[in-house]
């Protein structure tokens, strides 16, 4: 009877289910997750020093701009030519370089050229002037 009632309660055992387990999933997910915000953040922290450098280099362009030694009207030309066209980056400024650049063309190019007109300087001292409340 002993035995009987042995195998009674084996009968009352159920055979082991498998239950679902999607902790690998998961897991990857998380990673894959965490790597994104991660890349993320990366992205915008290095877009804004991009930004705040550009800012700088507007402000190291302007900065060489007002430096300019118009003693050697041929040098003075090339550096005017060259810093106002990185800085011309918005409409106002791109117009005002427009009409500077054929100025200083007379400076530059030739072995000997005469000193900077008032006309091309009153021009250059606006388009400083318009730089500088812009940057």
């Amino acid at each position: 009877m002993n035995e009987q009632n042995l195998t009674a309660q084996l009968r009352d055992i159920k055979p082991l289910i498998e239950i679902p387990d999607s902790s690998f999933y998961i897991y990857w997910a998380l990673i894959g997750f965490g790597i994104f915000t991660g890349l993320a953040v990366l992205f915008f922290i290095a877009k804004k020093l991009w930004e705040k450098r550009k800012q700088n280099l507007a402000k190291t362009y302007l900065a060489a701009l007002k430096s300019i030694d118009w003693s050697d009207s041929k040098k003075a030309a090339y550096e005017a030519t060259h810093y106002a066209r990185l800085l011309a980056t918005d409409e106002r400024r791109r117009e005002l370089f427009s009409q500077l650049e054929p100025m200083l063309e007379k400076y530059k190019y030739k072995k000997v050229v005469d000193k900077v007109d008032q006309d091309t300087l009153n021009q250059f001292n606006l388009f400083v002037q318009v730089a500088d409340e812009s940057v």
